[in-house]
């Protein structure tokens, strides 16, 4: 029978020389006092998380289009011509490299792997974007979260039924700092939204189970200025990034919206530096860097860009059209100069101006090269 141990009001039980005491265990030694109890804390877990590199780089090939296991074997029992069969061996083999050891094609991309747990591109992020106080241009302002929040859910919907193999994760993309048409006091020409307007963004997403994206319209101010004024909110586990040449006007010193602004990839290298500094501070999962972009200019030195384990690069089709143009800006600017991984936006309104023919479809957008993972409506 085991014997009870009273100890300072708490009842023991003994068990093997040790004293259990409230799921403590506690060592008994004869005749020593005071009786010690010691309480073992569980290690803390990895970090970082380990990644399934075999399980990511699929993932990455299927974004890039790259026949599948069964459709090489298909294709190979399909034909008993020596090139055809050769062709898809090669095929098979590529299909289970590594995309550090991928053959020279632009897609996907041979960069470094994130750390585990990423969100890219095991899920797709489909998001409305704008800013509260507008109410003309954006998905996200023009219907009160009533409303606003079934049609982000129903759009998900779409891209979840369009590519099954593919999770979505809802999103809040938000600019917190709009670019002006006034100078402002400084003459930076960007005005910073208030604490109480991002928290509605973080309230909104945290009633989706989603994420929240700071878009940052930096004016003639700069990166390094702006982007730690927004720290607390980069350390939320859910809250990542997006910065906008087209209104980033140092370089030109013009007013937003006389010309279109510019980054250079040491900008943009800037920004995922700060991020990872973030994840690092924090133990956060890797975050996302959105750049939104639809001209060549508005990246310069693309070759220079730097992803990093801790940081997911998203180069964003930002343009308006109709079809032919939309897919046209993707295929040029966004697809002919690869860094990570892509996005595309589509506008509920611009998008159907003439000669259009109609909003793109989620299948659409998905037969594009490689398929964008990030999705944007406004």
């Amino acid at each position: 029978m085991k014997k009870k141990w009273k100890w300072r009001g708490s009842v023991g039980v003994l068990v093997g020389g040790f004293v259990l005491v409230g799921g403590v265990l506690a060592a008994v030694y004869p005749n020593t006092e005071p009786l010690s109890f010691v309480r073992v804390e569980p290690p803390p877990p990895p970090y970082p998380l380990p990644l399934n590199k075999s399980v990511y780089d699929r993932k990455m090939l299927f974004l890039a289009h790259y026949p599948t296991e069964l459709e090489i074997a298909r294709a190979a029992a399909a034909s008993t011509t020596p090139d055809a069969i050769s062709n898809a061996l090669i095929a098979s083999s590529t299909n289970t490299a590594t995309t550090a050891t991928l053959p020279s094609r632009a897609w996907p991309p041979k960069t470094v792997y994130p750390q585990g747990e990423a969100i890219l591109p095991s899920h797709r992020v489909v998001a409305y974007y704008r800013n509260f106080y507008s109410t003309a241009m954006g998905a996200l302002e023009q219907y009160p979260p009533e409303e606003m929040i079934p049609r982000l859910l129903a759009a998900a919907a779409e891209w979840r039924a369009a590519d099954p193999e593919t999770p979505v994760i809802p999103a809040i993309h938000y600019i917190a700092m709009v670019a002006q048409a006034g100078a402002g006091a400084d003459g930076k020409y960007r005005a910073g939204m208030p604490d109480d307007q991002i928290e509605k963004a973080l309230e909104l997403a945290d009633e989706i189970h989603g994420l929240v994206f700071l878009d940052l319209q930096v004016g003639l101010s700069d990166l390094q200025t702006e982007l730690p004024l927004y720290e607390k909110y980069l350390a939320l586990p859910n809250v990542h990034l997006a910065i906008d040449p087209e209104f980033a006007m140092k370089t030109s010193g013009a007013k937003p919206g006389t010309v279109i602004g510019t980054y250079d990839a040491a900008d943009i290298n800037y920004a995922a530096q700060y991020l990872a500094s973030v994840v690092r501070e924090h133990r956060l999962t890797p975050k996302i860097l959105v750049v939104h972009r639809f001209t060549e200019d508005m990246v310069t030195n693309y070759k220079n860009i730097t992803p990093l384990p801790e940081v997911q690069i998203v180069m964003d089709m930002d343009g308006w059209g109709d079809k032919e143009k939309k897919i046209g800006t993707y295929t040029h600017v966004i697809a002919a100069e690869p860094v990570q991984f892509t996005g595309f936006k589509l506008f509920y309104k611009n998008d159907l101006k003439p000669p259009s023919t109609g909003l793109l479809t989620p299948t659409q957008v998905l037969d594009l090269t490689p398929s964008p993972i990030y999705i944007q409506y406004q």
